[in-house]
């Protein structure tokens, strides 16, 4: 690319353009690397510092953010109620058919439901989890009230 600032310029509305559907931004990065040698051809520098600019930081930014992504702990996808609209509903468990496991109704059909947290008496509990199709509960603390009535 010669000293004129232009094509750096459009070559960074493309990589922006582009990753508006990808979604994943490393295009982004590599676009602020050609803005990066835009300002070079703005400077004057010679088309060689250009390339150079642009490839330092592109690279060095597509760099930082993969190790931040790959540093960045990621929610189990069974636990995770972004993924699963289930988990963080309650439901009422009638009796447990053996020490940490039993079968409840939930959404018009019978899962196998096992005990995460808490203790297995029936009552109320929170999904925390699905694995396959075992649902993962945990006790709702609803503050001792759990034998008052009214």
């Amino acid at each position: 690319m010669p000293d004129n600032p232009l094509p750096w310029w459009i070559a960074a509305a493309l990589l922006v353009a582009l990753e508006l559907g990808s979604g994943t931004f490393y295009l982004l990065m590599l676009a602020v690397g050609a803005a990066a040698g835009a300002l070079a051809a703005h400077l004057g520098l010679a088309p060689a510092w250009q390339w150079v600019a642009a490839a330092v930081v592109g690279t060095a930014l597509a760099g930082m953010l993969y190790r931040l992504r790959r540093r960045r702990p990621r929610p189990d996808p069974q636990s995770n109620p972004d993924l699963n609209l289930d988990i963080g509903s309650e439901l009422e468990v009638a009796r447990w058919d053996g020490p940490r496991s039993t079968r409840v109704r939930w959404r018009g059909t019978e899962w196998q439901a096992r005990l995460g947290r808490g203790r297995a008496i029936p009552g109320r509990f929170r999904i925390a989890a699905v694995e396959s199709s075992t649902l993962v509960l945990d006790a709702v603390d609803d503050g001792g009230a759990q034998g008052a009535s009214s």
